[in-house]
């Protein structure tokens, strides 16, 4: 095989090598973006969760009170509906301090995955360009070993 084929076969590989790296790394980026954007709609769906747990809070209050009063319970002095209130406020605390603890378990999760996609796409280019290198080296020892002899010694 000639030196300028053996050349031109080696730049093409080179090159596609580094092409296929920077495809990667750009494939990387936009699945780091789709994490970033689930990210957000993680976030946004909790906010809807938790107003909606609070609104059907709001609702049952209303009807509890409704309910009370209907029965000549005086809501403002009686100890046990101040009671049944006071937990009923205690347990949408806590559903929403559940959906905005899985919110931020969400997040982390897909913070970790932009992480890693960023991280695999640097390394895919890193490597498309050492492969590139080691082929050029390789081409550059082919074509010192295969040329033909000056007939000087040294």
């Amino acid at each position: 095989m000639s030196a300028e084929i053996m050349i031109a076969l080696a730049v093409l590989n080179a090159g596609g090598q580094i092409i296929s790296g920077i495809s990667e790394k750009q494939e990387a980026r936009l699945n780091a973006f789709q994490f970033g954007t689930e990210d957000k709609l993680n976030k946004v769906t909790a906010m809807q969760q938790a107003q909606a747990r609070r609104q059907e809070y709001d609702l049952a209050t209303s009807a509890n009170i409704a309910a009370f009063a209907a029965t000549g319970r005086d809501i403002t002095t009686d100890r046990s509906v101040e009671a049944f209130l006071e937990r009923q406020k205690e347990i949408v605390r806590k559903d929403t301090s559940r959906i905005d603890q899985q919110a931020q378990f969400q997040s982390m999760k897909t913070s970790l995955g932009q992480m890693t996609e960023r991280r695999r796409g640097r390394n895919a280019l890193y490597s498309s360009l050492f492969s590139a290198a080691g082929t050029a080296g390789e081409t550059i020892y082919r074509l010192d070993q295969t040329k033909a002899p000056d007939g000087s010694e040294d």
